[in-house]
């Protein structure tokens, strides 16, 4: 079902070449599904697929009900380096286990006026799944230290410039942060993590590029990314297959976050990609743990 490459260009200098694992082409697809079923994202969590897009499951009134919260709000942030956007919520990205559980909590009550809608498709995705986990032991739940829960999620949205507004990135990495050492997340790196985003909004452009590759240890560190996972230089991803994801207001879309992927702007100035977005994980045979 899948096999361990060396992706390269035949023009990338040898220190700058990318090694790692690749899955084979049953495995590197993204299916795509037009109800919510919960087992193509365990299929993701388990390592079986590398992605999963559900068309159109969220209703056209709730993506512009949140969107309009969450333009509205007052406490809404922006992002001005890593990933340029505006948000509600917080990332762990590059924090301390303390300061990222202090942000989850003082931010927590501005993303509940956001999110607090009957038909909030955060609460259904975790719900839908927890529930399709339990017959095997399987606890879903929000990754906690010393009984201080993560993040519930993240509202944000792009704006960033070039040829993506999102760079070529991997989401494990990141999970390797030394300041968060004793954050349960960090076992989710023996499994695999995965990507959630529920797009709220999408005018044009604005694709999902995915490569099929998960970058080794020896890549990462020979490019200084090892605790970082991002950006990866353009020429290093020479060579390497890549799939573009059509993303949609109303889309649910999840997959392996190991694999490097990116964001393309959107073509039509004031045109705006908005998501609610999660990281989640098993992290051990009988939880699952979800952070932004």
């Amino acid at each position: 079902m899948s096999t361990t490459t060396t992706a390269t260009a035949g023009s990338t200098a040898d220190g700058r070449r990318l090694t790692g694992w690749s899955g084979d082409a049953d495995y590197f697809r993204f299916r795509e599904l037009t109800t919510f079923e919960p087992q193509a994202v365990i299929d993701v969590l388990q390592g079986r697929s590398a992605g999963v897009v559900f068309r159109n499951v969220v209703a056209t009134e709730t993506c512009a009900r949140l969107s309009e919260r969450f333009w509205d709000s007052p406490d809404r942030m922006r992002r001005v380096s890593v990933a340029p956007s505006y948000y509600l919520g917080t990332y762990h990205y590059h924090k301390t286990t303390a300061e990222y559980l202090d942000e989850s909590e003082r931010t927590a009550p501005a993303l509940e006026r956001v999110l607090d809608i009957p038909e909030d498709p955060l609460s259904g995705f975790y719900e839908g799944l927890a529930k399709a986990l339990a017959p095997e032991g399987v606890t879903v739940r929000q990754a906690r230290h010393e009984g201080r829960p993560a993040c519930r999620g993240l509202l944000r949205s792009w704006h960033g410039a070039g040829q993506y507004t999102l760079d070529p990135h991997e989401d494990s990495s990141q999970c390797t942060e030394p300041g968060q050492a004793d954050f349960e997340i960090q076992r989710v790196l023996d499994h695999h993590i995965a990507a959630l985003n529920i797009c709220l909004e999408n005018g044009d452009g604005g694709r999902l590029a995915v490569w099929n590759i998960q970058p080794d240890e020896a890549s990462k560190r020979r490019l200084g990314l090892h605790h970082l996972g991002s950006p990866y230089p353009m020429d290093t991803l020479d060579g390497i297959e890549r799939q573009w994801i059509e993303i949609n207001a109303g889309d649910i879309y999840v997959f392996n976050g190991g694999h490097i992927h990116a964001v393309e702007p959107n073509t039509a100035a004031g045109s705006r990609r908005t998501t609610v977005a999660g990281i989640l994980g098993y992290i051990d045979d009988r939880t699952v743990v979800s952070w932004t």
